[in-house]
């Protein structure tokens, strides 16, 4: 029976499920982007986003928790480098699943799993929409003003352009 076991064991022994994961945790911190099945990347969150935790407090016995997950001397410099710099006023929520379709060969359901504070194209959009606070008020105030102000302003220049041929006339009446 399997009673509270409630983690994926993605048809694995054990020891080969956190080989795996421990692969797939260096190849994201490397890479800052992966792509595999959901059933992985769901089961990578769970171990991966604890470690990134861990790294924000760059002691001695932090790295050596960490490296003992990763087991790779470069992911742990990049993790405590790069990463726990740019994660530090985060307070969860380090990785993003996009789920892209599903595998030609089995029909398996693939995805990226990403580092959030790495992919520009979401960065530029949420600064966007952060700079530009949007209420109803301000809005419907703000197209009715230059809706308003645009035909005062095309009225005003073709007022003058019409005198001006007019005044021309009389000139050319008087002489």
């Amino acid at each position: 029976m399997r009673h509270n076991k409630k983690f994926n064991h993605l048809g694995r022994t054990n020891t080969h499920r956190n080989a795996m994961l421990s692969n797939m945790c260096s190849s994201l911190i490397l890479h800052k982007r992966i792509f595999t099945t959901v059933a992985k990347a769901k089961a990578l969150k769970k171990v991966v986003e604890p470690i990134i935790t861990k790294s924000k407090e760059d002691t001695t016995h932090s790295r050596r928790l960490v490296f003992q997950e990763l087991q790779s001397k470069t992911a742990v410099t990049e993790l405590f480098q790069n990463i726990s710099q740019k994660v530090a006023d985060r307070p969860g929520g380090y990785t993003r699943i996009i789920k892209t379709g599903n595998r030609l060969g089995d029909n398996a359901a693939m995805c990226f799993i990403e580092l959030v504070d790495y992919n520009d194209n979401m960065a530029k959009e949420t600064s966007k929409a952060a700079a530009k606070p949007k209420t109803r008020r301000s809005r419907k105030k703000a197209d009715a003003t230059e809706e308003v102000a645009a035909p005062a302003k095309e009225v005003k220049e073709k007022a003058p352009k019409a005198k001006a041929p007019k005044a021309e006339a009389e000139d050319k009446t008087e002489e």
